[in-house]
Order: C-alpha cells, then sequence, then structure tokens
C-alpha cells in the first residue's frame, strides 16, 4: 500500500504562489511514517515548496493540519477525495475542532497519532477505515522510534535537526493551545532515546521543538547532563521562569545552548495576570521590575534571545505596542517576532471572547475568505481592530529594518560573543526578516 504523507501550506501572496525560505523539517510527519508498518510504501510532499501531484497513484493520504493551514489542508483534501482517495487528517485542528475536520476528511485522528497509525493504515487495508481515531497523549516517539529523515531529502530544508525531547506544558496560558491539547500534562521521552537520536545526525545544530523545554526542570537537567559530552549546538524554546534555577542554568550554558525562544508575551503585568501568565512575573516574593532580572540572567550566560511578544491584550493600547518594541530594542534581542494575539479554538482565550461577543468573521477567522495573516480577528478593548492591525505592522517593519538589526547588534555577552554567534545572527535576522514581512497580509488557501 502506498501512503502520501502531505505538509500543507498556509495559503498564497496576492502576487502568486508563496514559497517558505524557513521551511523545516516537517518532523511530526516523519515520524508518523516511521510507525507505518514494514513493507507499505511513504512518500511526502511539502506544499511550502513543490507542487503536489495530485494524480499520482496512491492508496491513502495523510494531512498533518494546524490552524492556520486549515483553509488550505481542506483545499488539497478535496482533490484527493475528488479522485477517490480516501484522506485522513491529524494535528491540532482535528483534535480542537473535530466535526469541522470531519466535514473535509474521510477520517480523523485526535490527540498523537503515532500509537494510533498502524490500526489506521491497516483499517484502510482491509477497507474497514473508521471515521475517528483517538491517540491520546503521551510522550514522543515511543519505543525510540526514529523518524523518517530519508523522506526530508531534496527539499531544501534548513539545515537544521528538529528533536523532541518532551511535549505539553505545565502552564495554563489563557490563549494556549497547547495546554489545551494536552490537558496540561507534560510528557518526556527517555533521555537515552534523545541522546541516541541526536548522535545519529550528522548536523551540529539541534533544535528542540518542544513547547517548553523546561516545563519541568529536573526533567530538562537530566538530559543536558547527557547532552555536554556530544558538544553540539542546540537551541529550543522555553519560559523565563528557567533563570530562576541557578543550576539549570549552568547545564543550559555548559550543554552547548545558543540561545532560547522565550513567549515574554507582554510588558504589562495587568495583561500578563489576565493571560495566566503570571510565571513571567518573577517570584512572589519580588517586586515586578520589567523582566530585568531575567534578562540580566540570560545575558551572564550568554545566551541569544528570540523573544515572542503578542499584542492585542486588554490593557494594550496603539502607544502601549510601540513601547513593547523599544522594550525589545533596549535589550538588543536577537530576533523578536510581534504578532498580534489569536483566539485558538478549544481555548478559554476563545471561549471568553465568544462569550462577550468579540470574535470577528464569524469566530471561524481562519477559514474566512477575508482573513488576512496576522490581522486582529477580534475586536480588541482599548483601540479597533484596524489600529491593532497598524500598531503591529509598525513593530515589525521597524524591527526588521537594516538600522534596526545593526543597533542591537552590539552585545559583547551574546551576539558578539563568538564568530558563529555574530553569523547566526546576520543570518536568523536576514531569513527572518525577509519572511516576516513577506508573509504579512498573506491570503490563506489559494482559492
Amino acid at each position: 500500500m502506498k501512503i502520501t504523507f502531505i505538509r500543507p501550506n498556509i495559503g498564497r501572496l496576492a502576487s502568486g504562489p508563496y514559497i517558505d525560505e524557513g521551511r523545516m523539517e516537517p518532523l511530526t510527519l516523519g515520524v508518523v511514517a516511521a510507525c507505518t508498518p514494514v513493507g507499505d510504501d511513504c512518500v511526502l510532499y511539502d506544499d511550502r515548496v513543490e507542487t503536489i501531484p495530485y494524480d499520482e497513484p496512491t492508496d491513502l493520504v495523510a494531512i498533518s493540519v494546524e490552524i492556520y493551514n486549515a483553509r488550505r489542508s481542506y483545499e488539497i483534501s478535496a482533490e484527493y477525495r475528488a479522485r477517490g482517495v480516501p484522506v485522513v487528517m491529524g494535528g491540532f485542528q482535528p483534535t480542537m475542532v473535530p466535526e469541522e475536520c470531519l466535514e473535509q476528511a474521510d477520517a480523523i485522528v485526535t490527540g498523537d497519532a503515532e500509537r494510533i497509525w498502524a490500526k489506521v493504515v491497516e483499517d484502510t487495508r482491509s477497507g474497514c477505515l473508521a471515521r475517528r481515531y483517538d491517540g491520546g497523549a503521551g510522550a514522543p516517539q515511543p519505543g525510540g522510534l526514529l523518524p523518517r529523515r530519508d523522506l526530508y531529502l531534496g527539499k531544501g530544508y534548513l539545515p537544521i535537526s528538529l528533536v523532541q525531547y518532551g511535549r505539553g506544558c505545565r502552564f495554563a496560558c489563557e490563549f494556549c493551545a497547547i495546554n489545551s491539547f494536552f490537558k496540561g500534562g507534560y510528557h518526556a521521552r527517555p533521555v537515552d532515546e534523545v541522546i541516541n537520536e541526536i548522535q545519529s545526525q550528522k548536523r551540529n545544530l539541534v533544535f528542540f521543538i518542544d513547547d517548553n523545554f523546561v516545563s519541568d526542570h529536573e526533567t530538562a537537567k537530566r538530559l543536558l547532563h547527557k547532552l555536554i559530552p556530544l558538544k553540539i549546538r542546540w537551541v529550543g524554546q522555553a519560559s523565563i521562569d528557567m533563570t530562576k534555577d541557578a543550576e539549570l542554568m549552568v547545564l543550559i550554558q555548559r550543554s552547548g545552548c545558543q540561545g532560547f525562544v522565550i513567549g515574554f508575551e507582554s510588558i504589562n503585568p495587568d495583561n500578563l495576570h489576565q493571560a495566566g501568565k503570571a510565571s513571567n512575573l518573577g517570584r512572589p516574593s519580588d517586586p515586578w521590575d520589567g523582566f530585568k532580572r531575567q534578562i540580566e540572567v540570560l545575558r551572564k550566560h550568554h545566551l541569544q534571545t528570540w523573544a515572542a511578544f503578542t499584542l492585542g491584550y486588554d490593557q494594550d493600547t496603539f502607544d502601549s505596542i510601540l513601547q513593547t518594541l523599544e522594550f525589545a530594542e533596549r535589550h538588543r534581542f536577537c530576533f523578536a517576532a510581534f504578532n498580534i494575539l489569536m483566539p485558538y479554538p478549544g481555548t478559554r482565550f476563545y471561549e471568553r471572547l465568544e462569550s462577550e461577543g468579540r470574535l470577528l468573521y464569524g469566530g471561524k477567522w481562519w477559514l474566512h475568505p477575508s482573513y488576512r495573516f496576522n490581522h486582529a480577528s477580534f475586536v480588541p478593548l482599548k483601540m479597533t481592530p484596524k489600529e491593532l492591525n497598524e500598531a503591529t505592522w509598525r513593530c515589525r517593519k521597524r524591527w526588521n529594518s537594516a538600522g534596526s538589526i545593526f543597533r542591537r547588534l552590539w552585545d559583547p555577552k551574546t551576539h558578539l560573543s563568538s564568530l558563529y554567534r555574530l553569523g547566526s545572527y546576520f543570518a536568523w535576522n536576514k531569513l527572518y526578516a525577509y519572511e516576516t514581512l513577506r508573509k504579512q497580509s498573506m491570503r490563506f488557501g489559494n482559492d
């Protein structure tokens, strides 16, 4: 039996097709492909870089669906189903809004697909594909499973090895779909399995795609001790509360960490409290100092910071958003993302806005033909949706300007601490400035 795995694109630009220059390996699809019974043929098509050959014979199509690519996923599914090929969808969107996805596919998988994928394949083979399968939630890649990285060859992915240690996060932020998906749990792989996967790779830069690498500090330490002898360089995603743990920070530095994507979200403490991210405010006994101490710890350990800000909280105004930009520039972060706060279905934030009648686009912005990428999909309290769009766009344009990139460079503890850090600073800023500005206002889907 032949199985075709599809990684959908978000959509297209007004000028035509969108090729994602910052594309990384679709690790999830490589993992699921590795769960396919021996003897079945697997192929991967990435909509971000290549044309999908709909007329190529196949027995089953598997599509990884996220909220941003949902509309495009449904277009792809319709093409295959019109040709009589069964389509199964998995990922966040089928888990959060299963009824919507069931209208667009022959079957869906909710939760993690690894534990149920072999049954999906066998049911397809026997002609008794069920409508719904539930894989539950647990540690990634059970049984030491290694992704089918051979499927990635020739697709021009960035030279970074994606590895996952754990899934989930212990925090319960109002806006976050991760908490809804994993029910607040955190599930980590055995350390030796992670080390074995890293050693099987030839690349010297590893990206841990964990939702929060330091969700459990002691669990993170177990892996960090084993990373030190490997002498690799790595990056990841982490919560800023890690700066409270001195031992953890030392291990992070010694293990070859170059930096983290960190969700600062807001510089307003009232916003952080409302979002359920009071952990960003520091120890309960300490006065709020606007991340000053946390940033000092990051710089002490020579970690470059990719700061993520979400804009449009209830206390945000046009001027406060521009102050967020000034904060990021003042601290000379390696990179910063300025994204409009999005109500994801299945989150408490979505439910609150729905109850308050503040959702736009009929509550389904991800499907609406008029919605554009990184535009407001709800009515803010202290500004109009148009003002929120404009303030966010100003942040993006200024941050990614040549002047801003040059001014932020001059930090001897981070960007200038080595030739490698200097090179990565310019490489990442060039790439993400190009992609960020190009994707703004992009439409979803191709119709």
